[in-house]
């Protein structure tokens, strides 16, 4: 089964509740991907389908630039750990003049091209990981990547040593730079106790200040 076969046979196409012009191919309450253990996916070699949610930062952030679509307008943008897409097709559809949406997982690469083509917009998509290459982006996307130290230690030195501006959502998590953003917005996004410890993420849009 290919990676667009399994997600077609696994998700649905359904609009996150903060970002109804956008529908993608996600878990739902009636499919079984939605309560596989990591465990269960291993058995199978799938690593765990982040591209199969609409995380809170994610949407926070693609409302954010919907709202704002200068912040993106003919620039060239870039989408990091772009799990479902979702960011990357918000700014497609808000006039950026390139969008590139990386991942390492190859299913969400796959997602990423089945959601852009739902939604009739052009996003280059990229396996590589991009986090440490040089940098030709006029503003680069963060949708909520500080569950982890590793990473967001990678990430941030990443972005600190690119000096290109950078926007974030997130909801809070552990690793999230508190100390080094300024806030530009606040949302209220509807999640699920399946993901979240609560229905209801508070969730920032912020951008990353430089050194």
């Amino acid at each position: 089964m290919t990676p667009e076969q399994f997600i077609t046979s696994n998700a649905a196409l359904i609009a996150p509740p903060l970002v109804p012009e956008i529908k993608l191919y996600l878990a739902t309450e009636v499919v079984p991907l939605w309560h596989a253990t990591e465990d269960e996916l291993e058995k199978i070699g799938l690593p765990p389908p982040y591209w199969a949610f609409a995380w809170a930062g994610g949407q926070a952030l693609a409302r954010y630039i919907l709202d704002h679509p200068g912040m993106v307008r003919g620039k060239r943008v870039l989408d990091i750990g772009a799990g479902s897409g979702l960011v990357g097709i918000a700014t497609a559809k808000s006039g950026a003049a390139h969008v590139l949406a990386a991942d390492i997982d190859a299913h969400a690469v796959a997602a990423i091209r089945l959601n852009a083509a739902a939604n009739a917009c052009a996003v280059t998509v990229t396996q590589d990981d991009l986090i440490g290459a040089p940098s030709d982006w006029d503003i680069i996307l963060v949708g909520d990547l500080f569950y982890e130290r590793p990473l967001a230690e990678r990430l941030l030195a990443w972005l600190g040593r690119l000096a290109v501006p950078a926007l974030l959502g997130d909801p809070g998590r552990n690793y999230f730079p508190r100390d080094k953003v300024e806030k530009l917005a606040s949302y209220c996004v509807p999640t699920t106790r399946d993901l979240e410890d609560r229905e209801i993420r508070e969730t920032g849009v912020y951008r990353l200040l430089q050194d």
